[in-house]
């Protein structure tokens, strides 16, 4: 290990000095310099004490993530002396034996680890016992212990329960589907749950195989695959459902298109293609393709960082532009035969993630919508922590159960809800003090004091109620003692602050059915959520409740919503190294940890990261098919972004032969379209030929019809004040 780690830092300081002598400009010459930068650290240390190897393992692991390794480019340094390919190849050779170093240093501190946290899992397990208390996982496994080790309880369940129903099968995870088959055995004495052969009749399976997308909690389409077989294998019938409900013909032979040859791939009979039930209207298209206006960043590419600055602008214009200006209309699930207007709770924004790294990728969505007055109800993610109106309440929160907090209580009484003057807490500092609630103010007090005693006494008087009042009571004592429902409903965004305190409220009565016992104990879960970039989910999503849908395709899944909008187009369909393996049949798992990959998870590494691929292409389907009158599916008008939603191209897309051929620039229920899909792209970029024209599209799969919207017929570029 010592001798390849020498030997990779030699070869980075050759590569540097290289580097240094050439030509600075370049950006490949730049990732030289990025070398000789980490070299020259190395350097620096090693004047102060021996070469640790240790130090150096975790320092390359960070260098080979760095983005110089992908810079290209030889604009000035044409030099003999630099020799473009030999130059190249070394940098290339570099990063592979790099990255090889790596994996086996990861490969072999794994196992380490592994015994190093396992102490903690045993405290764990010791802590339970000794509160009395079992986490869900538990209740699992002693179900399960119970049913199969014991022969009276198990042939005491299968005569009292003579029919069993199971809805969404293919989310169950392996310890159910054990107790399941077990209570649905015809022997008693039968323990080997894949022995097992059910009793006719008596169980009844609802799954689809498409929409497992629940890996994360052990659930995995190959357990459901696995199932099935078994009871078919025991004379089981299977019944294939094919017609959808849910949306209109459109969006169906849309989906079929993108998802039939992709999913069928993975064994015959794996995809039943969606047939209609309803009918789709004539005078307002289902399936759209929005593109984003300036996905060119700094040097005239198409990148990340430019779409996702984009992106939510325009999401948010054509919702203001469909609830506003459309006239569209929609079904609802409880009324499919009746169109109403379209309204902002019809609308749903689906995500695949809603952090990236410390990033809320949310927030610019919320943002647009709130520049255009649209309300929204955000289902988990951080934004609703970091609302001023939250935030401000957060503090009043914590200044009531910790009086001895001065900053939470001198942000109270400067912040919207007391907004204290800052000489009147100037004053209050120079002639009494601290501004502890229960310090004693002076008598008399003067005029210029008033305010601030008044402030403190209220949270002094909240501070000693606390405890014996619901939380939600005290919250409503300290809007209404301040009136800031008043205040914040002459916000520019007044009505979505009055909606999210409102929800801070209900999360306060639920938190408290949940078994939460103190005032301190709802603050420091709610500081603890904010810390943690969560928010508790909003409680139901009810048809009634106002507001644009925000959430994952997880949260979303057995939903459905008159329109859907996908968004966050630069997510990837998978991370670029998998994560655990598990052999049930081993009772098996292994999974990385501190980035480091362990080598069962590397043997098996290409596997795990096709299942992966596969549950991403679930997670789609998913995704699209939530939607019950129109699917919106953001796209790249001058080319074909990857991402989580490349599945969607070929029945998005038209043929690059027609892609300046639209059927008409003006389809029904939309206004007449310009001639650009891009209207953002610099002025000293000319127009690709298979650059998509705004109108109504063939796509390249599928009979259905795609609209391409026109982004400069929207109303861009508003900002929240």
């Amino acid at each position: 290990r010592e001798k390849e780690i020498d030997a990779i830092l030699e070869e980075m300081e050759a590569l540097a000095d290289w580097g240094l002598r050439g030509n600075a400009e370049d950006w490949f010459i730049r990732s030289l310099l990025d070398l000789s930068r980490h070299v020259d650290e190395v350097r620096r240390a090693e004047r102060v004490r021996p070469r640790d190897y240790d130090v150096l393992e975790a320092k390359l692991t960070d260098w080979v993530k760095g983005r110089h390794w992908e810079r290209k480019g030889w604009a000035r340094a044409r030099d003999p002396e630099f020799p473009q390919e030999e130059l190249r190849r070394r940098r290339d050779a570099l990063r592979v034996r790099l990255r090889a170093f790596v994996a086996e240093s990861g490969a072999d501190l794994a196992p380490r680890l592994r015994d190093e946290l396992w102490p903690v899992v045993e405290d764990y397990e010791k802590a339970k016992e000794a509160a009395g208390c079992l986490d869900f996982e538990d209740l699992l496994l002693r179900a399960r212990d119970l049913v199969r080790d014991h022969a009276g309880v198990r042939s005491e369940m299968q005569r009292r329960f003579t029919h069993y129903f199971v809805d969404e099968f293919q989310d169950t995870d392996p310890l159910q589907v054990e107790i399941l088959l077990l209570l649905a055995a015809d022997d008693s004495k039968e323990s080997e749950w894949h022995r097992v052969r059910a009793v006719p009749g008596k169980l009844f399976i609802v799954g689809d195989p498409k929409q497992s997308i629940y890996r994360f909690r052990r659930a995995d389409v190959t357990l459901y695959r696995q199932v099935q077989a078994q009871l078919l294998r025991h004379g089981a019938r299977h019944v294939k459902l094919s017609v959808s409900f849910r949306s209109v013909p459109e969006i169906q032979h849309a989906v079929n298109a993108a998802f039939a040859s992709r999913m069928e791939a993975a064994g015959p009979s794996s995809y039943v293609a969606l047939e209609p039930y309803r009918e789709g209207s004539e005078t307002q298209p289902a399936v759209i393709a929005l593109p984003v206006p300036a996905p060119y960043g700094d040097y005239r590419s198409i990148v990340d960082w430019r779409i996702d600055e984009s992106l939510p602008d325009v999401v948010g214009a054509w919702i203001d532009w469909l609830v506003n200006e459309s006239g569209w209309m929609v079904s609802e699930r409880e009324r499919p035969d009746h169109r109403v207007p379209v309204e902002p709770r019809h609308v749903c924004i689906l995500f695949r993630r809603f952090r990236n790294f410390d990033r809320d990728v949310t927030r610019p969505y919320v943002d647009a919508l709130e520049a255009r007055g649209l309300p929204h109800l955000l289902v988990g993610g951080s934004s609703f922590h970091e609302r001023e109106e939250i935030e401000a309440l957060r503090n009043a929160l914590t200044a009531i159960e910790r009086p001895d907090d001065e900053l939470s209580v001198f942000a109270t009484l400067r912040g919207p809800l007391l907004a204290v003057s800052d000489a009147a807490l100037l004053v209050w500092r120079d002639r009494v003090g601290s501004l502890h609630p229960f310090r004693k103010p002076p008598d008399p007090l003067p005029d210029s004091l008033v305010e601030v005693a008044d402030a403190l006494a209220l949270l002094r008087d909240l501070h000693r109620g606390r405890n014996r009042r619901p939380v939600a009571d005290t919250i409503a004592e300290l809007l209404e003692a301040t009136r800031a429902h008043a205040g914040f409903a002459i916000w520019p965004t007044g009505s979505q602050a009055l909606a999210n305190i409102d929800r801070l409220k209900d999360m306060a009565r639920r938190w408290e059915q949940q078994g939460l016992v103190s005032f301190r104990a709802f603050v420091d879960r709610l500081e603890d959520e904010a810390e943690r970039g969560e928010a508790a989910e909003a409680p139901l999503l009810e048809e009634g409740v106002q507001g644009v849908r925000i959430m994952t395709v997880h949260k979303a899944k057995g939903l459905e919503f008159p329109v859907v909008v996908l968004a966050d187009m630069t997510a990837k369909e998978t991370l670029e190294e998998p994560t655990r393996w598990t052999d049930a049949r081993r009772e098996l798992c292994v999974q990385r940890l501190a980035n480091c990959i362990p080598p069962e998870l590397r043997d098996h590494g290409m596997e795990e990261m096709e299942r992966e691929r596969e549950e991403a292409l679930r997670l789609l389907y998913v995704a699209t098919t939530r939607a019950r009158d129109t699917l919106v599916v953001p796209v790249i008008g001058d080319d074909r972004y990857g991402g989580w939603m490349q599945a969607l191209h070929p029945s998005v897309y038209p043929d690059v032969s027609m892609s300046r051929r639209p059927e008409t620039r003006e389809p029904e229920g939309c206004p007449e379209f310009g001639e650009d899909s891009v209207p953002g792209r610099p002025g000293d970029v000319a127009r690709p030929i298979v650059s998509v024209v705004p109108g109504l599209h063939l796509p390249e799969a599928g009979d259905h019809r795609v609209v391409w919207w026109d982004p400069s017929k929207l109303t861009l570029g508003l900002r929240s004040t």
